[in-house]
């Protein structure tokens, strides 16, 4: 059991992994500028309500609380949902402030929230990856301030890694478009659809590559990242998504007709594929992810009927790339 502090713990995914951890017998501390109702809120969970963006809060909270690993999540998480500067400007500062506390005070792993969108997709200069699957090794080209900001996350945690050598363990992660439990029963998605609708049209999944995580495996994920980082490489970055695509039909289908010129390089997207590789993961750690929209989604009849038709046709195929 470890004691470990969330910042960005009353967020979508925050909420999610707050729970998960608890769940799993770690000392939760949760720290936001906004709280969570105290009827929400998980048994044993502390909660801290702090602007860590504040001169010196970051490194006092973490002083006060001890813990033996961060988990940095707090951030302004849609892009263009403010000026491009104050994403930007907000986005780093944080990340540099939780993680350089983190480090002062001796924290012995710490962790930070990067994005996909660091590759570059949705450029409205066009965009075309060297292949697919995406995985870690694709190159990054970010064209809006949150990607970058993202970047900037992933190389904070390298630069100290690279710093502090082998004293204090660092890692990042990119969690695919996070579904939150609420959202599986009909509630909006970030974006403002309904899962459901995300389905019925592809239209409204393609932006994101038809990318998606259950924020519930993210919470599985980083319990194990915690428990895996002493043995793994320092300062490491990992995608983490579903096993399958946000899609009733196969990406080798539905991606030419979002992503020009995708057609040769998608071709192997085939049965219920996913865009992005979490291979890496389940290599590295041993993670897998347990949910799927074929599993929790079980109020549309029509997409059900059509999931098993797809199911059957690409029962053959390679999930996880």
């Amino acid at each position: 059991m470890s004691r470990i502090f969330v910042t960005g713990g009353s967020g979508r995914l925050g909420r999610s992994v707050v729970a998960g951890l608890a769940e799993k017998g770690h000392q939760v501390i949760s720290v936001d500028r906004d709280a969570v109702p105290a009827d929400q809120l998980p048994a044993g969970v502390v909660q801290e309500t702090a602007d860590l963006l504040a001169p010196g809060e970051a490194l006092r909270l973490l002083r006060q609380t001890t813990p033996d690993a961060v988990i940095h999540l707090a951030a302004i998480a849609v892009p263009f949902s403010a000026p491009e500067d104050v994403i930007f400007a907000t986005n780093t500062r944080l990340a540099f402030a939780v993680i350089s506390a983190a480090t002062e005070v001796g924290v012995q792993k710490v962790v930070t929230a990067s994005s996909p969108t660091v590759l570059g997709y949705g450029s409205p200069a066009g965009w075309l990856p060297p292949s697919f699957p995406l995985d870690e090794r694709t190159p990054p080209r970010p064209w809006n301030a949150y990607a970058l900001s993202k970047l900037i996350a992933e190389q904070t945690v390298q630069t100290f890694a690279a710093a502090q050598g082998e004293k204090i363990r660092y890692a990042a992660f990119r969690p695919c478009f996070v579904i939150s439990p609420e959202e599986w029963e009909g509630a909006p998605t970030q974006q403002g659809h309904t899962l459901a609708e995300r389905l019925a049209d592809p239209a409204l999944s393609a932006p994101a590559l038809f990318n998606y995580v259950d924020a519930r495996d993210v919470a599985d994920f980083l319990d194990l990242l915690l428990e895996k980082m002493p043995s793994i490489p320092n300062g490491e970055t990992f995608f983490v998504g579903a096993a399958d695509a946000l899609a009733t039909a196969p990406l080798a289908e539905l991606m030419p007709k979002f992503l020009p010129c995708s057609e040769p390089i998608s071709a192997g997207l085939t049965g219920t594929s996913p865009a992005f590789s979490i291979a890496k993961a389940q290599e590295l750690l041993g993670w897998n992810p347990t949910r799927s929209w074929r599993t929790e989604l079980k109020t549309h009849p029509t997409l059900n009927d059509e999931n098993s038709a797809l199911v059957s046709a690409g029962s053959g195929a390679k999930e996880t790339p």
